[in-house]
């Protein structure tokens, strides 16, 4: 995997500068890659160089077709796709009352089978998306460091369509074919910038695992020096104990927010004699991962909030006692057109490091809301794209 260098991503935040907005070519001397900042969606562009600004968003982030297919959802969500049955691919990751997390479309599947067509499912019912079902999540930790904001907790991941001993897998905006897991999925946050901001920001860099009832979900600041490594994509066989470590164990059955420190980037440990290493996940070819050299430490947390899961999630109360059929809608859905090509990637190594989503509804896609493509309409925004699409990915 290369990187860009400190002097080449500096060469590309100043010529962000110059070109104000739109689409623009830069390339990494180190590199044969082209990398694009870019509203093109089709599906050669890989989706973390893909930029829009919230709320103006294509209906379909990746227009093209491949191995894998179509996206089979849309990004374009809003009132009209809110519900059981909605597609929506655009996630939303604000606090922890206001979350979306990756779910499946079907019922009783597992991530392998589903990974580049999950769905977001959020705490509220704000976002046109699918709505977490009350009493799904069982114990959440959100963290705000300086890097990143990051849910870990646990899930009944039946009551989102996974099936209960699924060991699940890794959900990212990369993938083989730099298309993303899930095909064309998109994230905004308003965690970033000023305290109390309402403006979105979008996420470039982001990591997401669900399985065996745990869930990890990490959002890195595009505008951070260090995104690509905090929000790492290729160390997906070993879940969420080492790309998220927490005490997974004091957290279930409990809801807090929390200030934390950055994790160390994955894969990176200080030794006994006190140099710093890093480890590289093997190839899924040479077999299992039977030891890794290392525990990874658990980033310090503080000023933590202790809420109940009612006071938290009361909308999702008020929406699923509300007469619309939607949101009581748990049929099994009609199938989706298009070629899909699963790939396994969890790790059965313990429930701590596991990942699973949950599903609890239908699916047939309400494409229903007018095609647009968004435009970057800001240096601040150029410039945190930027820096997000610094990392060569794998």
């Amino acid at each position: 995997m290369s990187r860009f260098s400190a002097a080449t991503a500096a060469l590309l935040v100043a010529r962000a500068v110059q070109a104000q907005s739109g689409p623009y070519t830069v390339s990494d001397s180190t590199t044969t890659r082209v990398y694009t900042i870019t509203q093109d969606t089709g599906g050669d562009v890989p989706l973390a160089s893909k930029h829009f600004q919230y709320p103006n968003l294509p209906y379909k982030a990746d227009s093209g077709d491949g191995p894998r297919g179509t996206q089979q959802g849309y990004n374009l969500c809003n009132s009209t796709t809110l519900g059981q049955d909605s597609f929506c691919q655009t996630a939303i990751f604000n606090s922890v009352e206001d979350f979306c997390i990756w779910g499946a479309p079907f019922p009783n599947v597992t991530v392998a089978e589903d990974e580049e067509q999950l769905v977001a499912y959020c705490t509220t019912p704000n976002h046109g998306t699918r709505v977490l079902p009350p009493g799904a999540i069982q114990g959440v930790q959100f963290t705000k460091t300086p890097g990143y904001v990051q849910a870990v907790g646990f899930i009944d991941q039946t009551m989102l369509g996974l099936q209960a001993n699924d060991y699940g897998g890794e959900e990212d905006p990369h993938g083989a074919d730099q298309r993303g897991n899930p095909l064309g999925a998109l994230m905004y946050s308003t965690a970033f910038g000023n305290e109390g901001s309402s403006n979105y920001t979008q996420v470039i860099e982001w990591s997401y695992f669900v399985g065996s009832g745990t869930f990890c979900y990490k959002a890195c600041d595009p505008a951070g020096p260090n995104a690509a490594r905090l929000c790492e994509h290729v160390y997906d066989r070993v879940g969420c104990t080492y790309n998220a470590p927490a005490d997974y164990a004091s957290i279930n059955g409990t809801f807090q927010s929390c200030q934390g420190d950055n994790q160390l980037p994955v894969g990176v440990y200080v030794g006994e004699n006190g140099q710093t290493s890093t480890w590289y996940q093997p190839a899924e070819s040479l077999g299992p991962i039977t030891t890794v050299p290392y525990t990874p430490a658990i980033p310090s947390s503080s000023q933590c909030s202790s809420y109940t899961s009612d006071s938290l999630y009361t909308a999702l109360a008020a929406y699923y006692s509300s007469a619309s059929p939607a949101a009581a809608t748990t049929t099994a859905a009609s199938s989706v057109s298009g070629a899909s090509t699963s790939r396994a990637t969890g790790s059965a190594a313990s429930a701590a490091s596991g990942r699973g989503v949950a599903a609890a509804a239908s699916t047939s896609a309400s494409n229903t809301g007018a095609a647009g493509k968004g435009a970057i309409a800001s240096f601040a925004v150029i410039a945190a794209g930027v820096i997000g699409a610094l990392a060569v990915m794998a």
